[in-house]
């Protein structure tokens, strides 16, 4: 019984990268498929869809920008003040945990200061 939570843990991890994977997959067979069925009836294929296809296309959404840059970095910032402040009400307990907690604590935040960073220095060059 002690294996099954270590066990789903990695299977939450695989799960949150394959799932996506997946349904994107599905999203473009059903579009090949779609495609398919129009060349057999004769229809002419509008340019852009060939080259939707046949290109990988990244949304406005998920390209870099300076707004996103930023919500990136607070978002950083918030978890390493969290696990901050974890160490902190944990060394009330275990005066021994703040200091490995507050380390700890020092990737996200050092994440989240170059990320806001940059969209600070973006935010000049456009």
């Amino acid at each position: 019984m002690e294996i099954l939570i270590p066990l789903s843990f990695f299977a939450m991890i695989a799960a949150i990268v394959i799932a996506p994977r997946y349904f994107k997959s599905q999203e473009r067979q059903k579009m090949a498929e779609t495609l398919r069925v129009a060349i057999e009836k004769g229809q002419p294929l509008p340019t852009e869809v060939i080259e939707a296809m046949s290109s990988n296309v990244r949304s406005p959404a998920s390209m870099p920008s300076p707004q996103r840059d930023l919500r990136v970095g607070i978002v950083w910032l918030g978890v390493g003040v969290g696990l901050a402040a974890l160490g902190f009400v944990m060394s009330f307990e275990e005066p021994d945990v703040l200091y490995p907690c507050l380390g700890l604590a020092a990737f996200p935040i050092f994440i989240g200061l170059a990320f806001v960073a940059l969209s600070y220095l973006n935010r000049t060059k456009s």
